[in-house]
């Protein structure tokens, strides 16, 4: 599949500063900041800072280093907001069936309460 960045979506726009954010973290490689609508008491993203589209894209694409510097800030955002000791949810919406609202890959960490069900079963 062949992917297509779009530059002028927020998350770009927030990487290159023109859109101030909450910063939780920030690395080479990753940028972490707070949801502006959390669904829990903490709700942070993590995007990485290459101009990836989806979980997909940036297995596929990324390099070494920002693989591992992306799954790293992942886990340094979670010890910062105290979620590992019970539990969180890392949550990545793909595309229109996975309702993406942002087209650059984010992952939302969200947790600091019990979060119930993900899903329900297929009917």
């Amino acid at each position: 599949m062949a992917y297509t960045y779009d530059d002028q979506n927020i998350f770009a726009k927030i990487l290159r500063g023109e859109i101030p954010n909450d910063t939780v973290y920030e690395s080479d490689h990753a940028l972490a900041f707070r949801d502006i609508s959390p669904a829990a008491p903490s709700h942070v993203l993590v995007i990485p800072k290459g101009p990836y589209v989806s979980m997909d894209h940036f297995t596929q694409e990324a390099s070494d280093a920002e693989l591992i510097g992306f799954m790293r800030a992942i886990g340094e955002v979670c010890r910062l907001e105290g979620v590992s000791e019970k539990g969180f949810r890392a949550i990545a919406n793909t595309g229109e069936h996975g309702v993406q609202e942002v087209p650059h890959l984010h992952i939302h960490i969200i947790g600091g309460r019990p979060l119930g069900r993900m899903l329900s079963p297929a009917t």
